[in-house]
């Protein structure tokens, strides 16, 4: 997919969680983002910025994650994923040209394996069907 139709059809460039960031781990809020009023006033809060602990990057990430989100308030460490995680570039003009970066931006930071209570143990697979095993049903038959 060409770079213009991601930006497009995504607002930047969406990434493969896992081979990206590997394991995350939540650190803490960084800030709250509120805009401006041109009278200078301070307004609503539009984001949250996350500090999150990545294992492929070898370094801390921040992660802005909308405010209609509520707050994130995980326990130190708590392995954590990103929900629609994006990567999205910025520039800044300078007296000596520009300073550029990016950023990463995603719809939501959840625990990763959620679903499980803590100390519970993960839920056991399902057995396969059994095939009809003519043996088995003669037995069942004479009994």
């Amino acid at each position: 997919m060409r770079l213009a139709t991601c930006i497009k059809e995504y607002g930047g460039i969406p990434v493969e969680h896992d081979d990206t960031f590997g394991r995350l781990r939540f650190s803490g809020m960084r800030r709250e983002v509120q805009e401006r009023h041109s009278d200078g006033t301070m307004g609503e809060i539009t984001r949250r910025t996350y500090d999150l602990k990545s294992s492929t990057q070898g370094q801390m990430i921040q992660v802005n994650i909308p405010a209609e989100i509520p707050l994130k308030e995980f326990d130190y460490n708590a392995e954590v994923e990103l929900v629609n995680p994006i990567l999205r570039a910025f520039s800044e003009a300078t007296f000596m040209g520009a300073d550029a970066g990016w950023y990463i931006k995603a719809d939501d930071i959840i625990l990763r394996n959620a679903s499980r209570a803590p100390g519970k143990p993960e839920p056991s697979k399902p057995e396969p069907p059994k095939r009809d095993d003519p043996k088995e049903a003669a037995q069942q038959g004479q009994k």
